[in-house]
């Protein structure tokens, strides 16, 4: 791969899974299923919001909450998977895309209580708001969402009723992420220190939606964090050197219980940006202890199944959508 094909794939990688197609566009133009946005949550000047898709009715309905990707440096609610909200459209449900603080602006813990303080919202507000029910809830999310998901498992009260990971990770300090990136060096030119820090630190930010200029800063920020193994100190705020302890709390894999939700996992055997294993170590956690859970594999795929077969990969979705199915109604 050549440098300049590893960064447009960068570029994409907020959007993997996140780019609404045009049927998803037509869906949510259907005066029968709308859009509303709401300010979950308001940290000084900083508001941060979710988009809220449902049937213009006054039905309770179960909900499936979204978590956008990106390496938790990238991305925003406006991007939804299609299939998801066609899903949602023709089943019923109430869609909840949030946003959340991005890094290096404010570290993990204050993304990940943005995230916990998002799905209290929905189920207390959303019965008013939007009439939501609080007793079904679904989470699911990609690449850094698929992350966060995970992370719902066990750090959100009460438990989601069921989770989906797509692309995800069970740890945030393992050499995928603390070791330098044999492969961001080696498909793109090195990101200088200087142009890495000159695109990020500002305000803080709660979507990388200001345009091309703002969407290569940060993705050359990540860039430069996974040449260097630095994604971990700039992200978590920790070293995972010498402060390993600390990012007990912030590893799903290590905090499974008897209480962890049921998930799904889909994954690509050739990921390059997140590790097939990530996915495939959660698993042997989840059966390690006892918990139920379905790993979908994707053989010869990449990041956001990338370059996989077609075939698999409608079939993974399919399946997502059905385990999504199961657990809502």
């Amino acid at each position: 791969m050549t440098g300049s094909t590893s960064l447009r794939r960068l570029l994409c990688l907020a959007f993997t899974m996140t780019t609404i197609t045009r049927a998803a566009v037509a869906v949510a133009d259907d005066a029968r299923f709308d859009k509303k946005t709401y300010t979950f949550k308001t940290v000084g000047e900083t508001e941060i919001k979710a988009d809220v898709y449902r049937h213009a009715d006054g039905k309770v309905r179960p909900v499936l909450v979204w978590i956008h990707g990106g390496a938790l440096i990238m991305g925003s609610r406006t991007g939804v998977p299609g299939q998801l909200m066609e899903l949602c459209n023709s089943d019923g449900f109430v869609l909840v895309s949030i946003d959340y603080r991005l890094a290096p602006e404010v570290k993990l813990p204050a993304i990940i209580e943005d995230v916990k303080d998002a799905i209290s919202w929905v189920r207390r507000d959303g019965t008013k708001l939007f009439h939501a029910d609080p007793g079904k809830l679904v989470v699911a999310g990609g690449s850094a969402g698929g992350y966060l998901t995970m992370m719902t498992g066990f750090a959100v009260e009460p438990r989601p009723t069921a989770l989906v990971a797509y692309w995800g990770y069970g740890d945030v300090d393992g050499d995928w992420y603390a070791k330098p990136s044999e492969h961001y060096r080696s498909t793109a030119a090195l990101v200088s220190k200087d142009e890495a820090y000159a695109g990020v630190g500002g305000a803080v930010v709660t979507g990388s939606d200001g345009g091309a200029d703002q969407q290569k800063a940060r993705s050359r920020f990540y860039l430069y964090l996974r040449q260097n193994g630095l994604w971990p100190k700039e992200v978590v705020g920790f070293d995972p050197a010498t402060e390993r302890a600390k990012f007990d709390p912030y590893c799903p894999i290590r905090n499974i219980d008897e209480r962890y939700p049921p998930i799904l996992m889909i994954h690509g055997t050739v990921d390059t940006d997140v590790p097939y294993d990530q996915s495939a170590a959660m698993a042997r956690e989840l059966t390690r202890r006892n918990r139920p859970h379905e790993l979908i594999t994707v053989p010869a795929a990449g990041h956001g199944l990338a370059g996989g077969d077609k075939q698999l990969i409608a079939d993974a979705h399919a399946r997502a959508a059905e385990f999504i199915r199961k657990h809502l109604k």
